[in-house]
């Protein structure tokens, strides 16, 4: 039996993702996101379009780009079958919306969020897809009610569509987002997801739209939380050091990031979410007890937060 894959149907739930999510954030900002609508030229390996939102230097973010992109190539990138080499050199249909908010705050997390679908196709045979995505905090200064308020909105978001996915969604997003040359995790995690088609396509869209849908609610709380909390130096300056293990994953780890540099696709849409501002120091190790250190101790290990 073939299925019927509503490119369609996904692409118009995720411009209006796109739509929702920049609304709200831009209101409670105070500014607008700027958008750059692009296509691809015609004599292009990778083709297709898309349109970026960026919101740089606002009232709350520093940075926040909210991208929505819809590409199609005559072969798989190495990212996209290095789980699954039988795919090589199928055609493929990917698009997706990906959002990295990074607040000028250092008491505000930051923030991503992707929900992706993937078509991979072979003249006389069945397409092959899956759905992907899923959000993560990424807090410097770490606050329990925030990390449980986010999880719990996660797994209200997975619920209707079986008790199992939450603790293993989690699980995957605790193992996907970690520095291993570093030995720790990024953030505080979330939920994560690739390769998912077990639902059928219907149900594993909708799925996947549950996860988009739950953003504002799971993030837009913590922003309000935290927006007026008084900072100093110091805290800019341990913001600055952690975002550079932002910038470490993305750019050695991260799939997304590797997909769009090794399919050809547009560099600045990709990289938008790259923090502004970034600093390593050498060897650098926070003072033990001190708040920065805390992050260390009691946020980055990974825990159930939901329970505990």
């Amino acid at each position: 039996m073939s299925t019927t894959i509503n490119t369609a149907a996904i692409r118009d739930y995720l411009l209006g993702l796109q739509d929702r999510i920049t609304t709200a954030m831009g209101e409670l900002d105070g500014k607008a996101f700027i958008e750059d609508q692009w296509t691809k030229p015609e004599d292009a390996p990778l083709k297709g379009d898309g349109r970026s939102r960026i919101l740089e230097e606002g009232n709350i973010l520093e940075r926040g780009g909210v991208g929505f992109s819809h590409v199609r190539g005559a072969a798989m990138p190495p990212s996209a079958t290095a789980h699954r080499p039988e795919l090589a050199g199928r055609s493929f249909e990917a698009m997706g919306v990906s959002l990295v908010f990074h607040p000028r705050n250092p008491y505000i997390p930051t923030v991503h969020l992707n929900v992706r679908c993937f078509v991979a196709i072979a003249a006389n045979q069945e397409p092959v897809w899956w759905f992907g995505g899923g959000m993560d905090l990424t807090p410097y200064y770490g606050d329990v009610a925030d990390c449980r308020h986010f999880h719990q909105t996660c797994q209200n978001a997975l619920q209707p569509y079986g008790s199992d996915l939450h603790p293993r969604f989690k699980k995957w997003c605790d193992e996907y987002f970690f520095l291993k040359h570093r030995g720790e995790a990024r953030g505080i995690g979330g939920i994560f997801y690739d390769d998912f088609s077990e639902l059928g396509f219907e149900k594993s869209f909708a799925m996947t739209r549950s996860v988009g849908d739950a953003f504002i609610e799971a993030y837009l709380p913590i922003v309000k939380k935290h927006k007026d909390d008084p900072y100093g130096e110091r805290e800019r300056e341990f913001q600055a050091f952690r975002r550079g293990r932002y910038v470490e994953f993305n750019l050695v780890f991260d799939r997304g990031t590797l997909f769009g540099l090794q399919s050809g696709g547009r560099t600045e849409s990709i990289l938008m979410s790259m923090p502004p501002i970034v600093r390593w120091g050498y060897d650098w190790k926070p003072e033990p007890g001190s708040k920065e250190a805390q992050l260390y101790t009691d946020f980055l290990p990974v825990r159930d937060w939901i329970t505990s």
